[in-house]
This record gives structure tokens, sequence and C-alpha cells, in this order.
């Protein structure tokens, strides 16, 4: 069995998984997420491993129930990527870690995209940048706190973070790597896209990205620390996004994932690493665990949260989300939103700062089930323009807390015009577990496409309806973006 970590936003989680697929319960603990003038964002390194800590020693206490005979064969790491978690030679965080919320490079992002900068980055690495990014927080710091750069050993992440406490190694995980400077082919830095970020000088605080397979040896005092031997082997990666597409079972070209959580993440997976030659110089491209095979993602900002906002803006809870989508019909009795709800802006499938919600449509009938029906719908329109243009062609799972909703995932599989296969056990730890196995060489089951799981089906008369929807949605878009 395998100690599964899942190092979130503001929630850490753990549990131990088998190789039939069994899990046990998951083990949670909160961490500090400091929002702070300016549109900062911040989280204390330590706080964020200690809960790490906290978790892993509560799953492994639960190693008797899951099979008192099979031994822990290694702690599988995942989580948040992207931000900046700058650390010490001996991984000592250097200042609060930058969350990939955080909002502060913002002008340098208008300035690469006024100069060509963020296009020209995008066209060598396939990486469209965003606030939140390691790229434009580089260039953050080095203009306002250079001496934090100075005193930093390693510019890293979430995962990598973790990693280099509980093992010793400077390390980084080719997916989390490959935002912003990667070169995804060979799997080495694009010295060039550095350059023209004005960040050669800080090349050396990149550490050098683990090949497929990697595994380091537990140290011997965090072992002791965490209840486990010193020197199990630890998988450091991929980050959540990846680690969830390969949890819900992405497995043959063109197939797509939806994590439909905080944010939105859309993901395909294809064999061609070649950055993409569109009009918009978003999304990403991120080296896999796995020979010639890369994922195409749109990491929308758009998500649970902005739906969180409105079910508490109109005083419903969550669990009445079901009951009241299905009090509103197809088109939310003619409610249309955009969804961008986030201080941020969007950055993907376009990259804007600017970006912000709207509601349009109301009238006096209108209530409260078709405002929220017209979030949701918008949503799901912002999910089909990013697997329409990331080229999905293949099965499509989705996972996330949004999720769980029936009726949301109705909406959803109307809009895209197809069945979605909904995973809502454990996708992202089931994800760093499956590459952690492949490591040690180990054939576990329960990971494949055929993993079990509900579907939402394709209503026809729905899909009908969505489809002229979707294209009043992208109008309408157009039009708003003209005017942020």
């Amino acid at each position: 069995m395998i100690v599964g970590v899942d190092v979130g936003t503001s929630v850490t989680k753990a549990q131990l998984i088998a190789r039939d697929g069994r899990t046990t319960p998951a083990h949670e603990a909160r961490s500090t997420l400091y929002t702070l003038p300016g549109n900062r964002v911040e989280q204390d390194m330590d706080e964020v491993i200690g809960t790490v800590v906290t978790v892993v020693r509560a799953a492994v206490a639960d190693a008797a129930q899951l099979d008192p005979h099979e031994p822990i064969e290694a702690l599988a790491l995942t989580g948040q990527g992207d931000g900046l978690w700058l650390r010490d030679a001996h991984g000592r965080p250097v200042g609060r870690a930058l969350s990939w919320m955080d909002g502060r490079a913002a002008p340098v992002l208008d300035k690469w995209a006024a100069d060509g900068t963020a296009r020209e980055v995008h066209r060598r690495t396939g990486a469209g940048m965003f606030p939140g990014a390691a790229g434009p927080l580089l260039a953050h710091l080095a203009a306002h706190e250079p001496e934090r750069l100075e005193a930093a050993d390693v510019a890293g992440y979430c995962v990598d973070a973790i990693a280099q406490r509980f093992t010793g190694e400077r390390t980084v995980d080719a997916s989390d790597a490959s935002v912003p400077f990667l070169d995804v082919a060979r799997r080495t830095y694009d010295d060039e896209a550095l350059e023209l970020c004005g960040l050669g000088r800080w090349r050396g605080l990149l550490a050098e990205p683990a090949p497929p397979g990697a595994l380091f040896g537990l140290l011997p005092k965090v072992a002791a620390e965490l209840g486990l031997p010193p020197g199990l082997p630890v998988s450091a990666g991929p980050f959540d996004i990846p680690a969830c597409g390969f949890g819900s079972g992405l497995e043959r070209v063109g197939e797509g994932n939806l994590i439909i959580g905080t944010t939105l993440a859309c993901q395909v997976l294809g064999d061609d690493p070649a950055p993409g030659a569109g009009d918009e110089a978003a999304g990403m491209i991120l080296a896999t665990p796995y020979q010639d095979r890369y994922l195409r993602v749109m990491p929308a900002m758009i998500g649970t949260a902005g739906l969180d906002w409105l079910l508490g803006m109109l005083g419903v809870r969550i669990e009445e989300l079901d009951a009241l989508l299905a009090q509103s019909p197809y088109g939310a009795a003619g409610v249309t939103a955009l969804p961008f709800l986030s201080t941020s802006g969007e950055r993907a499938p376009f990259v804007d700062a600017r970006a912000r919600g709207r509601l349009d449509g109301l009238s006096p009938l209108t209530g409260r089930a078709d405002l929220v029906r017209a979030l949701c719908e918008a949503v799901a329109y912002s999910a089909r323009h990013c697997l329409e243009t990331l080229g999905v062609d293949g099965a499509v799972t989705a996972c996330g807390g949004g999720a769980r909703s029936g009726e949301w995932g109705r909406i959803f599989a109307g809009v895209l015009g197809r069945d979605v296969h909904v995973r809502e056990d454990a996708v992202g730890i089931r994800g760093a577990a499956r590459v952690a196995w492949r490591a040690l060489g180990v054939a576990a089951e329960g990971f494949g496409a055929a993993a079990e799981g509900r579907v939402a089906r394709a209503d026809d008369e729905a899909v009908a309806f969505y489809e002229d929807g979707y294209h009043r949605y992208l109008d309408t878009l157009e039009t708003a973006r003209r005017s942020w």
C-alpha cells in the first residue's frame, strides 16, 4: 500500500491506497491562506509542511484496517502547482510562499503582454503565464525584493518544498517545472525564455527536473516523525492537475478531464509537445511521467469559488444546489452569466487580469434558481471553450467538488454534447499513487479508464439547446473583452 498526500491550497489530505484500489478514509488538516493588500496571497511553508506531518501520521495509523499483511511501499506526494516557494539550501523558507492565487505581478504580465514577451515565451514553451505563475512572480521580486532572491537557493513549488524537507533532495517534478520555462520535449529549461523575461541572472534558482520514475529516500528523523521506516521511497509529483487526470483514468490520446474544484482545470492527453499556434497565449503544456505523453491544460480561474460566492450572497447552502438547479429550465429563464469572479481575472482559455463576471437578462420574475443555474451553465460553457481549444476528441472524465452535483454534471454533459464520466474518490491521490507504483515497477490494479464511477448523460434536448447557448456565450464574451 501507499500513503498518498494531496496538499491543496488550504486543505491537506492523506490516506492509504492499496494495489487493488481500495482506500482508507481521508484525514484532513487546514492551513492558513493569508490574503493581504495589493492582491497578495501567501502561505507559511512550515505550517503547510506541518499539516502534511499531521495527516500522514493519521493515515499510517490506519494501515491495519486496510490490510495488516501488506506493507507501506512508498509515500506519494501531489499538491497545488504554480506560485513561488522560495527556500534556502537547507529547505527553510525565505519568507512566506507566494500562492498561485497571488496577483501582485499583474503589472509585470501586463507589460509582457503589451511588448510581446508573453506571446514569445508561449511560442517557445507552450506556457501561458498569469499573475500567479512563477515567471511573473520572480520578475516582481527581482524588481522589488531582490534580497529575497539573493537569500534563496531554490525558487520552487509546493510539492518539491515538501520533498526537500522530507528527503533532503533539491529537485522538482517536470510537471511543475513546465510552467513557464521548460522545454517539455527535452525536459530542460529554455534559457532564451528566461532571458526574454529578464531572469537569466536567476537561472541557478531553478532545480533540475527529476527524471521519470525518480524516487527519493525518507530521512531518518522525518521518518520517525511520520511513523514510517527510514529510507522509504518518496515520489514527488506530478502536481495536482495532472495527478487528477491520471487518477481519473486518462490513458488515450485525445481523452479529456475536468477538475471542477475551486477553479476549473481542463486537460487533454496528447502526444505532441509542440506549443499551440492559436491567437491566445494561454494554457500550458506539461511534461508527464509517461514516454511521449504530454498534457495540454487550460486551468481557468473560475469554478466552485464563484458558485460559493453566489450561494453565500443568496443565503443558499451547497446541499441545496441540486434541488435549486432542477427548479430552473435550460437557459435559466433567460438569465445568462459570465463566470469570471476571481480578483486575478482569467488565465484560460485567455489571459486577462481585468476579466470580471456578469449577470444579464434579469427581470422581476428572476428567482434564485435562475441566477444559480445561469452561473453553472456559464462555467460549463467555459469548460467547453477550454476543451475545444485543447482539441479534445475522446471520452471526458470529471472530478472535484463540483462533480458531486448530479444536476450540474448533467449541465456539463449537455453543454459538451457527450457523456461525462464522474470520478469522486481521491483522484489526485490515486494519480500520485499510480505514478509511484510505476516507479516501483509494481503492477497496481484499479487505476485505469475502467475505474468505477457514475455517468452524467448527455440529453438530446439539452445538447440541442446548449449548442445555441454556447455560441451566444462566445459572442457575449467577445463583446465583454473589449470593455474590460
